[in-house]
């Protein structure tokens, strides 16, 4: 038998552990400083912050990434990417060089880029597809960045990298000056420095042929570098990535954390978009009434046309689809008087009395006007998302709600999307490869981009919108308010529709 002494620990060996490795300990946190606006992320954050900002964070993070893959899906080129990105980046994610201000808000904002980072990591741990898929949207972020950097500030960061680069000699350099230079498409009289290092690292500079190549050392010009720094990111992120998947079991104890993580996650199929009351608010347009529905149906998303089609043509809706139709209708600015009109009207095969009696209340109380204290001081639920209508459960028989380009075949959605008018087969067949590879709202947005591409190419030309006003629609809401404004430009005072959650004047 083993005697139960030798399980037990030293009382003064207990007391000298690391604080880290005690359940109860408590832990000492430290405010970091950065140096850079470049980071690799080796570090985890230490300090504390609000689970108020641990989400708000992630979410705006979250947003800055869906965009990057949005741009990559609509083969954006790099300049355009880095274009459209500048806006969406000074919104919700904004990193300024050193030269540019030496306050606490460049703190600040390094300070919530580098928790964002490690919390979307979190998030993203769990499955090899998320981790691929995060790690290189990360990438992504990381060389717009550097591209962007001061070069002075570039130059300090990768000296404290101590990354594993060989400088060629003098001696080596004239042995084979010729083929560095005719690899590296570099002119006689150009002073250049090459660094050496294994192929593996630069496979882009390989495949381009940008570099020469001579006993598995890739010889990289110095203008290269960005792309030895780009791998060295990359392939630390993801050994760091499979660290975290082993280590999120430990973190299934933390009831606050765990559904925050799994919210994220969930989003990443398409961003949440939290509806605001200013959506409602279209300056030039008139009170919505029942009556003008039909006519204002022409602005709206798919999924909210193929359900007033169904309604047009069976003079009924079920349950979800009712509820659904209803809040985007309230969200566009339909008063509760008007709804109620709009939907005895469209029921027409049925009686006052069962109307009254099995209708009329649901309405009512997705406005807020009946039911209990907590609905009527929320004003009644608050319109669909896309990222809501991807995630929930797909409709049964004779149900018309959800998202179209999720549940619908390609037969039945191209055939829909003809009905709306989109009748170009290079748009119809971008459709079916998004939906193919699940990128729903993305397919939508591709739709929304040619309904409107002569209003979008007018107002970037004319500067009236900017590129952030154009980006990502990933609300119903936001879908008619932009399809709405786009429209009407230039029809008195019609303000600009941006990122879904606001209107500037």
């Amino acid at each position: 038998m083993i005697r139960s002494d030798y399980s037990r620990v030293d009382p003064k060996r207990r007391a000298n552990l690391n604080y880290k490795k005690k359940q109860f300990a408590t832990a000492e946190f430290q405010q970091q400083q950065y140096e850079h606006r470049l980071n690799f992320y080796e570090l985890p954050p230490t300090a504390e912050i609000t689970l108020e900002e641990f989400e708000t964070w992630a979410i705006n993070r979250l947003k800055v990434l869906s965009e990057l893959e949005a741009c990559t899906f609509r083969n954006k080129t790099p300049e355009e990417t880095a274009e459209y990105m500048t806006g969406i980046l000074n919104k919700y994610l904004p990193l300024r060089s050193n030269s540019s201000s030496k306050s606490q808000a460049l703190q600040d904002e390094r300070r919530k880029d580098h928790y964002s980072h490690f919390i979307l990591r979190l998030a993203f741990s769990s499955t090899e597809v998320l981790r691929r898929r995060f790690s290189r949207l990360e990438t992504m972020l990381f060389k717009l960045r550097w591209l962007k950097d001061d070069v002075f500030e570039r130059k300090d960061f990768v000296k404290g990298l101590n990354l594993d680069w060989d400088e060629v000699g003098e001696e080596e350099k004239k042995e084979i000056l010729d083929k560095l230079m005719a690899a590296g498409g570099v002119k006689k009289g150009d002073e250049m420095d090459w660094f050496k290092v294994d192929w593996e690292r630069v496979p882009e500079l390989v495949e381009q042929r940008k570099v020469f190549v001579r006993r598995g050392k890739a010889f990289v010009p110095q203008r290269e570098q960005m792309s030895l720094v780009v791998v060295e990111f990359t392939k630390r992120l993801d050994n760091a990535l499979e660290l975290t998947s082993r280590a999120l079991p430990r973190l299934d104890e933390d009831d606050r954390l765990a559904p925050i993580l799994a919210h994220l996650s969930q989003s990443f199929t398409a961003p949440d978009s939290a509806y605001s009351s200013s959506d409602a608010n279209i300056d030039g347009l008139n009170v919505i009434t029942a009556n003008s529905i039909d006519t204002l149906s022409t602005h709206f998303p798919l999924c909210m046309q193929n359900l007033h089609q169904n309604l047009r043509a069976n003079s009924h809706l079920k349950h979800f689809g009712r509820l659904q139709y209803t809040l985007f209708l309230k969200g566009i600015g339909l008063s509760l008087e008007e709804c109620i009109v709009f939907w005895r009207q469209s029921f027409k095969l049925i009686t006052d009395d069962k109307f009254n009696k099995e209708y009329k209340y649901n309405v009512r109380h997705s406005y807020g006007d009946v039911g209990g204290d907590a609905n009527r001081r929320g004003r009644g639920y608050t319109p669909y998302s896309c990222q809501k209508l991807l995630t929930e459960p797909l409709p049964g028989p004779g149900q018309a709600h959800g998202c179209p380009y999720r549940t619908f075949t390609s037969d039945n959605l191209v055939a829909l999307l003809q009905r709306t008018g989109i009748n170009d087969w290079d748009v119809l067949k971008g459709v079916k490869e998004d939906v193919g590879k699940q990128r729903y709202h993305v397919a939508c947005n591709r739709v929304f981009e040619h309904a409107h591409k002569r209003e979008i190419k007018r107002v970037k030309d004319d500067g009236s919108w900017s590129a952030t006003d154009l980006d990502t629609i990933v609300h119903p809401n936001t879908y008619f308010k932009r399809s709405w404004l786009l429209k009407h430009v230039g029809e008195g005072n019609v303000g600009v529709v941006g990122g879904g959650d606001r209107m500037e004047e």
